[in-house]
């Protein structure tokens, strides 16, 4: 499975960390954000990011920042990506199972034990497909095709 990921400069080391965590479990994972501490604009890497869905070449992505929120705030701008900033494990797998959620979003300072918890969850929690889910997805996807013209 490709799984992408994004990342700012504060991003940086936890990024390497998920990425050695995600490919020793058998993940493909395909870069798409910035390889040094220099200052870097995460809009930029949240675009790529999510092009890389929109384009399918990756099937999920976890996107890094300071606190996770900026990034998600860019993920959620691209049309079909619902971009969910988790805190814990919980929260990662309801974005799933609730929201279809297609990226997760993550803040720099987390501990990488909490990381891996949350990456388990988000990766192996399938949509419920609950109407009442649909529906709420549906209204979005609505909304969003309504707004872009």
């Amino acid at each position: 499975m490709n799984i992408g990921i994004a990342n700012d400069h504060r991003g940086y080391e936890l990024k390497q960390k998920v990425t050695n965590y995600l490919t020793k479990k058998g993940y493909n994972v395909i870069n798409y954000g910035t390889d040094s501490k220099e200052n870097a604009d995460y809009p930029d890497y949240a675009f790529k990011l999510c092009e890389g869905i929109t384009q399918n070449e990756i099937i999920y992505g976890i996107a890094i920042c300071g606190t996770g929120i900026g990034i998600s705030i860019a993920c959620n701008k691209v049309k079909g990506i619902r971009c969910a900033k988790v805190c814990n494990d919980k929260e990662a797998k309801l974005c799933r199972l609730h929201n279809d959620a297609n990226v997760i979003a993550l803040n720099s300072s987390m501990n990488i034990l909490e990381v891996k918890d949350i990456l388990d969850a988000f990766l192996t929690t399938k949509f419920s497909e609950e109407d009442r889910h649909i529906k709420r997805i549906e209204k979005i996807t609505k909304y969003e095709e309504k707004n872009e013209r």
